[in-house]
């Protein structure tokens, strides 16, 4: 591909990123989406990378530094007479949440072997993997005979104290010696087919997003009506008890997300994987 052709290209795939994050209607059932095959492998690389911005910035600076600021973050946030925001597990499940009702057909599931939740318990062939990922620390890509999905399995690692602390203090624990970068879990992602075209990719993308700033906005309705209101606008919890507005928020989301998001982008519409990836063998199991 000469010059002229790859900074045309470039500007379609930016014109197509623009208009499906920002402006695109959900897709018409039944119609056809365009653009190449692209291994689910690659799907989930790009959206993983998403997440592990996001829940970084969630976990260093709204819970850590929050805390340190005077705000509260606790499991049961969303009763009413907790004034409290969610934990980083449950910001993730927040966004799960609204994955599960958008028709991405994107699902997002974060497990564990020791889950203060025992809903969260990895079972059958996803704790075998789960073992696998704690001895390689490598992600685990496969075909899930048993949901009939595709699946990869991320470590979650334990990145910031806060992490740390909470696990090892809460009574529903059943370990309590956790320790900073120690592998804590998996961010488990599904998808029912083992390809996607360009718009379905980016359809995707988006509703992660847009999935982040539902999870987030819950957090600032429930601050608005707290006994002792944090400032909400420009300033983030490091420099005040305040937090950052939905748009000052998502600003941020995109700032640390889109670069490298792009650049996957680019990727993911270049020459498919070679054979042996998630579409072929899915670790030993034929696809059907």
């Amino acid at each position: 591909m000469n010059l002229r052709h790859f900074v045309l290209a470039s500007l379609a795939l930016l014109a197509l990123v623009v208009y499906l994050f920002v402006s695109a209607p959900p897709p018409l059932a039944g119609k056809a989406l365009a653009g190449p095959a692209i291994p689910v492998e690659r799907l989930f690389t790009l959206v993983e990378a998403e997440n592990d911005a996001v829940r970084a910035l969630w976990t260093q600076d709204i819970v850590g530094a929050g805390k340190a600021a005077g705000l509260k973050f606790d499991e049961h946030w969303r009763d009413a007479d907790v004034e409290a925001g969610p934990l980083p597990a449950l910001f993730l499940r927040a966004t799960a949440v609204y994955l599960e009702k958008d028709p991405a057909r994107l699902s997002l599931f974060l497990g564990s072997d020791f889950p203060i939740n025992p809903a969260n318990r990895f079972q059958g062939p996803q704790m075998e993997k789960f073992h696998l990922i704690k001895e390689t620390q490598a992600p685990q890509f496969f075909f899930a005979a048993d949901t009939g999905l595709y699946t990869a399995m991320y470590p979650d690692t334990a990145v910031a104290s806060p992490c740390v602390s909470c696990h090892n203090e809460h009574p529903d624990s059943p370990k309590k010696d956790w320790k900073l970068h120690e592998v804590m879990g998996a961010t488990t992602w599904s998808y029912p087919e083992a390809s996607v075209s360009t718009e379905e990719l980016l359809r995707i993308v988006a509703a992660l997003r847009r999935g982040f700033q539902e999870a987030y906005t819950a957090y600032v309705k429930k601050a608005e009506g707290f006994a002792r209101r944090p400032e909400i606008g420009s300033k983030w919890p490091k420099d005040c008890y305040c937090l950052p507005s939905v748009p000052t928020f998502m600003a941020e989301v995109e700032r640390r997300t889109s670069t490298d998001t792009l650049k996957a982008l680019f990727a993911a519409v270049s020459p498919p994987i070679p054979a042996g990836g998630i579409a072929s063998t899915q670790a030993g199991v034929s696809a059907p």
